[in-house]
């Protein structure tokens, strides 16, 4: 199929899906066939974890990009004062930031116009989709979720060819201050950089410190100790508070997600090197005892939450930990938001019950590691109108300084630059309130060490979103067997997928 009828039948298949006019698992399967690895739809069907749970705190800091940065924009931007740019994104902590308290610097300095519209994922799949297809240049540039790379790598410019150009090129933008295992997972496509890491959720342990102290319990630093104290609280408080929570809702990506987080924890992985399914071996059944285990110390209603109900549990005392996205910590911090402003430590990972598997022993790509890692790239569209003050702006938003702000302004995101985790602004920032960042120096860590990535095939979308999770429902749900029976049924229908290609 010619690369242009491919994307034609993409973005009709994405667009049909959004009017309501495809269901999703029809949706699912035909953009895997499409070669769309659009396994993040699974998030973009709920909403982010973090979307708008924890607003920006400026506190006492003058919050304003530098005069250096700002002399610069308004050196570079002046031939294109009056241009319009366009973006269509997800609701992420970078994106609502500069939409809403940042372009404006932007705007003023350069006299270019900033149009972002903040949208469910898979309507900013829509209009990229239909973008590209149609080459028509609405949108200048693009949010490029992970699983979508592959598709959209052609459709835009390589942001190391663009620093080429020494007449827009930023001063001390340094493409390589981005964190490599970013690089690695989120912004690259065999041989092209599909643009730059804007954005970065994983998982982090955050558990209840004085609930620790309190029954004596060593930190959860080894999945042992996250079951022995998760069973311990739930003994000791129940059913009051329980011990730890998850996202187990049957049949949505989130539950996928936690899987696995456990699988890879006990040296299993969801593919082997032949491409042939391994979570139902030896190590993901040892994974399900433990998973089987680790849930009868949740609260009840776990089997219906995604990761909302799972940060919701813990923010009002119902649950006293979780392994789960880093994004909620500055969320439990805040005082008007949760109950627990204060009393969460976060640590990285627990570490895993046996060696992890190399990539070298899965399959598709893929990486074992306890935090499960999600992720979205910047680019300029090949096809706008305005590329050059596109990039400028590119720039702009994903330099450090801009990351600075974003990250004390959008209520302590992950940053995807090394130096922003040490600017002076974000370690400012690092106490408790809402929007805190004394969770940061952990989520450094684990992209650097503890870092776990989906496999990377055109089924993925239709397995992680689908298949799997309803599986594992099922199984939860006493409808499928033993875990051996459940996960070797599942194996079936995972290469039976695989193998249509």
């Amino acid at each position: 199929m010619k690369d242009s009828i491919r994307k034609a039948h993409l973005a009709s298949v994405t667009d049909r899906f959004v009017r309501g006019q495809m269901d999703r698992r029809s949706f699912l399967r035909a953009a895997s066939i499409l070669g769309l690895g659009a396994g993040a739809l699974g998030m973009g069907l709920g909403r982010r974890p973090f979307y708008g749970i924890s607003q920006a705190s400026a506190q006492e800091q003058e919050l304003k990009p530098s005069a250096e940065i700002t002399k610069w924009l308004s050196d570079v931007g002046k031939p294109f004062a009056g241009t319009t740019l366009r973006l269509a994104t997800e609701s992420t902590p970078p994106s609502n930031a500069i939409a809403t308290q940042l372009k404006q610097y932007f705007e003023e300095a350069t006299g270019i116009k900033v149009e972002i519209e903040v949208l469910p994922l898979e309507q900013v799949l829509q209009k990229l989709t239909l973008d590209v297809a149609s080459s028509l240049g609405t949108y200048d540039l693009y949010y490029i979720d992970q699983s979508w790379a592959a598709s959209f790598s052609q459709d835009v410019f390589d942001p190391r060819e663009q620093l080429k150009n020494a007449d827009l090129a930023m001063p001390n933008y340094n493409i390589d201050d981005f964190l490599k295992p970013l690089v690695d997972g989120i912004a690259m496509y065999e041989d092209r950089m599909v643009g730059v890491p804007y954005d970065i959720p994983i998982f982090i342990m955050q558990y209840r410190k004085d609930v620790w102290d309190e029954l004596k319990l060593p930190p959860p630093a080894t999945l042992d100790d996250l079951l022995k104290a998760s069973a311990a609280i739930t003994d000791a408080k129940g059913p009051n508070m329980y011990g730890t929570s998850g996202q187990m809702k049957s049949g949505h990506y989130s539950l996928e997600c936690d899987w696995t987080a456990w699988l890879w924890g006990h040296g299993g992985s969801i593919f082997g090197p032949d491409g042939k399914f391994t979570g139902n071996d030896e190590a993901g059944l040892a994974a399900m005892a433990y998973w089987d285990k680790l849930k009868a110390t949740m609260p009840p209603g776990v089997d219906g939450w995604t990761w909302d109900g799972e940060g919701q549990s813990v923010g009002q005392g119902v649950a006293a930990s979780m392994l789960s996205w880093g994004e909620f910590f500055p969320f439990f911090d805040d005082p008007k938001a949760s109950k627990v402003s204060g009393l969460m430590e976060a640590m990285v990972p627990p570490k895993p019950a046996a060696t992890l598997r190399t990539v070298e022993q899965t399959g598709f790509g893929e990486i074992p590691g306890v935090g499960h890692q999600g992720g979205s790239s910047l680019a300029v569209s090949k096809y706008s109108k305005s590329p050059d003050a596109a990039w400028i702006f590119m720039q702009w938003a994903t330099s450090a300084d801009t990351q600075a702000l974003i990250t004390v302004l959008g209520g302590g995101t992950g940053p995807t630059r090394t130096s922003v985790y040490d600017d002076p602004r974000v370690l400012a920032n690092a106490r408790v309130g809402a929007g805190t960042t004394r969770h940061l120096p952990v989520v450094r860590d684990t992209i650097a060490n503890y870092m776990g990535s989906e496999p990377d095939l055109p089924a993925w979308a239709e397995l992680s979103s689908d298949m799997i999770p309803v599986a594992l429902g099922k199984y939860f749900a006493g409808q499928s067997g033993s875990a051996k029976e459940s996960l070797d049924a599942l194996k079936t229908q995972v290469d039976d997928l695989v193998a249509k290609g």
